[in-house]
């Protein structure tokens, strides 16, 4: 007997027999009333009995709820997470001015000096005349109070303040505020942790986390960076809008000379602060935020502080994004709806005897996937605002480094949120609906399997996808639009997944010749194909996804690596001093190298300038000048057709790169031959070959287009800043192209030349070298050696690039270790749950216990192994993929473009090779050896 679809039973007679007659069972037909309010009754009434069977399902197979529960909740308690914790980061305004103003009425910016049109909120505001525009001399806090009027109350706030102080052996650069905690205005604004608010300019208070940095407590003194001052430590400060390391500075300390700090002054007047006195301080200059200005809106928006000018294509990959979680979770969830199906098999047959058609059938299952994602909904909903609420303190100070609002959740995101795990139970069921549907109703009642068929079409349908979805992710790597790349993606996933059930079939018939274990355990696999095969997809899909990403990641850390151009020989560095300060004696600089950084030599580096006795020097700029049959006709930022751009790549005199189109600077020095090894690195040889150019009073150039037939042509620009034209004097040198040289393109003059074209020198640095790279500890010790004489900065050469890559790839492999582990226990349990007869068979012919442990290991390499092999296979293909496509567009491209190359990441894939040896390793620790033996009655 067989459900038809048009919602008859049809009865067979078994082999060797006369069939019977057909017979059908019909439906009932409607009566009374119209027709469309009773197929809409009899529509609600199967729901509600499908929802009443499902609930009761769900009770029975506990463990199973229990499992669905955990896949769906676990990513909606996440998204919850998020969602809560966004929401209540984004301040409304009244929570923003609250915070702003505190206790006072208005904070004031006196920003111009000439009279100001500002909107509502006082965030934007305009000059009338802008040609009269000048900069603002720093205003007191009497001229404040006289704008406003007797009776007002005034206090000054700076929000930004630099700050240089000695932290151990290091000068440590922190961000400091000058407030005055004394004034009741100000401190309504800050939140007092622990002493008493600085009362003079020696006195400071400090953040938590300035504390923890800083390693000191309340009564400890923190030195001045110049050793010129001495802060005591007299309270702990925290202000809600930044919780990290932050100085409170008494107003009568003095920010730096050469920093311009804006002031905000906090008000408190006697009567309101209405449109008249906002108009008659925008007169002169100030700008008036209040606590007034629009309402808010409170329609619920899909995304806190979002306009209707949102980055749609953003939002589109964050969409697809989520949609490529959605299909793992219903990847994971599918298996064990397949099973309860396969384990419901005579109920549902007992319903299609009692009249139910192929629609109430799927209705059954399909309300299993209503009612466990809804109850995975509401888990995860509380949960994850629970979670929000309870880790608040630690997001806002570890995460978003700022005080959060009110209690509050978005509502709207999480009935997104809700809908999508419903969602997710629904398609999860989908596909155990339809094949509930289609069982033999005869095989159902009799508790027989119903052996899978092999349809050809979804074979078609995911070679079709899979083809689509590669064409469309090249069309948009070609492109470089994401939104594009991820669509072709999904398409591509989806139609592996279609195939997946066939290979499973062709892996199962080629397994015949295999032993007992493994052969049981793909032929399981392929009865159970509606279990296995979305298992397998999941791990497909996680190992596929992060061997992409990991190959992307490493190929375009080769690719920086290979463009990146080093400043120096690896291990030599550069001691840079600010212009400001007094130079340094050059034996101090030579003995400190040699004791803390075992330097072989030290040289230091002249910085040219014009000479005032020959002219302007506000203006001064020295640079090679490029001969004119070497210079390219096109510049990078001209509008090139194709052909242009060929021609651009062809020629010679344009082979630049897109690295240096915004680096084409150089650097120019006066050396006598010294600082020159240290710098470029070149070969002995050469190194004499240039020395003896600069001391017989030449220049040398690195970069050789400059040098023709052994002449340097030197252009000196001069102005006075106040006129747009330059007086430019170019001059012939003598020069020399060293080979080999190491660094960006130098150009070094001898003392002799440099006098030549008018120009005076001073040391601006100290070339060291040393025969390895100098460490962290090597580093502190030496500018601790200098400190006496100021502040200095280390460049130390680096060998290639710094990456931080490397932990990413590792975490990605992780992730998708993490979801193969779990499909493979979840298919492993659910099989074994599923094989208890064959198990029971197994006892009964004499097997050995250890035989229940081997299958379960080689169930678990089946599902972990085959979906790993084929993860891998994909995340290749994909990056292979869309990293050609990439390159194929960077080949027509002028400037030109380094191309990416093929670069696999092996630390990435041998942790997914080892994660199928660890599923494997567990399902046989976590299965129980004996063999279940079960007892007939007759």
């Amino acid at each position: 007997m067989t459900v038809r679809p048009g919602g008859g039973v049809r009865f067979r007679a078994g082999p060797g027999r006369v069939p019977a007659a057909r017979r059908t069972v019909p439906r009932p037909t409607p009566g009374g009333g119209p027709g469309g309010r009773r197929r809409v009754a009899e529509l609600v009434g199967s729901w509600r009995a499908a929802l009443r069977i499902a609930r009761r399902e769900a009770r029975r197979a506990r463990g199973r709820t229990a499992l669905v529960l955990a896949m769906i909740a676990l990513p909606v308690l996440m998204l919850t997470f998020v969602a809560a914790s966004y929401d209540m980061a984004q301040l409304t305004r009244q929570e923003s001015i609250d915070r702003q103003l505190g206790d006072a009425d208005a904070a004031l910016r006196w920003i111009s000096d000439v009279p100001v049109v500002q909107d509502e909120t006082g965030d934007g505001w305009v000059a009338r005349d802008a040609s009269q525009l000048g900069p603002v001399v720093p205003a007191t806090a009497e001229q404040v109070g006289a704008l406003l009027g007797p009776g007002a109350r005034v206090t000054e706030v700076k929000r930004w303040v630099p700050v240089s102080v000695r932290n151990g052996d290091e000068d440590e650069a922190m961000r400091g505020r000058m407030i005055d905690l004394g004034d009741p205005l100000a401190l309504s604004t800050v939140r007092m942790r622990g002493g008493r608010a600085p009362a003079g300019p020696d006195e400071i208070a400090a953040s938590p986390a300035a504390l923890r940095h800083l390693h000191v407590r309340v009564g400890g003194t923190v030195t001045a960076a110049d050793g010129s001052r001495r802060y005591r430590v007299v309270g702990v400060v925290e202000f809600p809008d930044d919780l990290g390391p932050l100085l409170a500075l008494h107003p009568g300390s003095s920010p730096p000379p050469d920093v311009v700090t804006e002031s905000t002054w906090l008000v408190d007047v006697p009567g309101p602060v209405d449109d008249a006195l906002v108009r008659r301080l925008n007169e002169h200059g100030v700008v008036v935020t209040t606590r007034g200005g629009p309402e808010e809106s409170r329609v619920l928006t899909l995304w806190p502080g979002t306009n209707p000018g949102a980055d749609v294509n953003g939002l589109g990959t964050s969409v697809l994004v989520g949609g490529l979680g959605l299909l793992e979770v219903v990847l994971l969830v599918g298996p064990a709806f397949a099973v309860g199906v396969r384990r419901r098999r005579r109920d549902l047959a007992l319903v299609a005897v009692a009249g139910g058609d192929a629609a109430q059938l799927r209705r059954v299952v399909l309300a299993d996937g209503v009612v466990l994602g809804c109850l995975g909904a509401v888990a995860g909903l509380v949960l994850g605002v629970a979670a929000a609420f309870a880790a608040r303190p630690l997001v806002e100070q570890y995460i978003f480094g700022a005080r959060f609002g009110g209690y509050r959740c978005w509502p709207a995101a999480l009935v997104v949120i809700a809908g999508v795990a419903v969602l997710a139970g629904v398609l999860a069921a989908l596909a155990p609906a339809w094949t509930a549907a289609r069982q033999d109703v005869v095989a159902g009642l009799a508790g027989r399997r119903t052996p899978p068929r092999n349809r050809g079409r979804w074979l078609a349908v995911g070679l079709a996808l899979a083809a689509g979805g590669a064409a469309l992710a090249a069309l948009g790597a070609a492109r470089t639009v994401p939104t594009v790349i991820l669509v072709g993606l999904i398409l591509g996933e989806l139609g592996l997944v279609f195939c997946t059930p066939t290979l499973i079939g062709l892996l199962a018939r080629l397994g015949r010749r295999l032993p007992l274990a493994p052969r049981i355990a793909l032929r399981d696999a392929s009865r159970n194909r509606a279990s296995a095969a979305p298992a397998i997809s999941a791990v497909m899909a996680a190992v596929a996804a992060s061997v992409a990403l990991g190959s992307y990641l490493a190929s375009d850390t080769a690719r920086g690596a290979l463009s990146y151009q080093a400043t120096m020989p690896a291990g030599n560095l550069q001691v840079e001093q600010p212009a400001d300060q007094q130079p340094v004696p050059p034996a101090v600089v030579a003995e400190a190298a040699r004791t803390h950084l075992d330097a072989d030599a030290v040289a230091p580096v002249h910085t040219p300038t014009c000479d005032p006795a020959r002219g302007p020097t506000v203006i001064c700029e020295i640079v090679p000048v490029l001969p004119p049959e070497r210079t390219c006709p096109w510049q990078p930022g001209d509008a090139l057709s194709d052909a242009d751009r060929q021609q651009a790549r062809a020629d010679p005199r344009c082979q630049l790169r897109a690295r240096d189109v915004y680096g084409g600077y150089v650097q120019v020095m006066v050396d006598d031959g010294a600082a020159l090894p240290i710098l470029t690195g070149v070969a002995p040889a050469t190194a004499a070959t240039a020395t003896a150019v600069l001391r017989a009073g030449g220049a040398v150039m690195t970069d050789p287009r400059y040098v023709v037939h052994g002449r340097l042509a030197v252009a000196v620009d001069r102005g006075d800043g106040e006129s747009r034209s330059t007086d430019r004097t170019v001059s012939l040198l003598t020069a020399y192209a060293p080979p080999g040289a190491i660094g960006p393109a130098r150009l070094l003059l001898s003392p002799a030349a440099a006098t030549r074209l008018g120009l005076t020198w001073s040391v601006g640095s100290w070339a060291v070298s040393t025969p390895a790279a100098p460490d962290e500890r090597q580093q502190r010790r030496f500018t601790a050696a200098l400190r006496p004489y100021g502040t200095f900065y280390l460049n130390v050469a680096q060998v290639r690039p710094p990456t931080e890559d490397a932990p990413l790839l590792l975490l990605l492999a992780a992730a998708a270790g993490l979801i193969t582990v779990g499909a493979a226990g979840i298919a492993t349990g659910l099989a074994a749950a599923e094989g208890r007869g064959d198990l029971s068979t197994l006892a009964a012919v004499g097997a050995s216990p250890g035989v229940r442990r081997l299958l379960a290991l080689c169930q678990a390499g089946v599902i972990a192994g085959l979906g790993s092999v084929l993860g891998i296979v994909a995340g290749l293909g994909t990056a292979v993929l869309v990293l050609s496509s990439t390159n194929r567009r960077y080949a027509a491209s002028w400037p030109i473009e380094d191309p990416y190359p093929l670069v696999v990441p092996w630390s990435a894939l041998g942790v997914l090779v080892l994660v199928p040896l660890v599923a494997m390793l567990g399902a046989g620790l976590f299965t129980r050896s004996r063999l279940p033996v079960e007892r007939r009655l007759d």
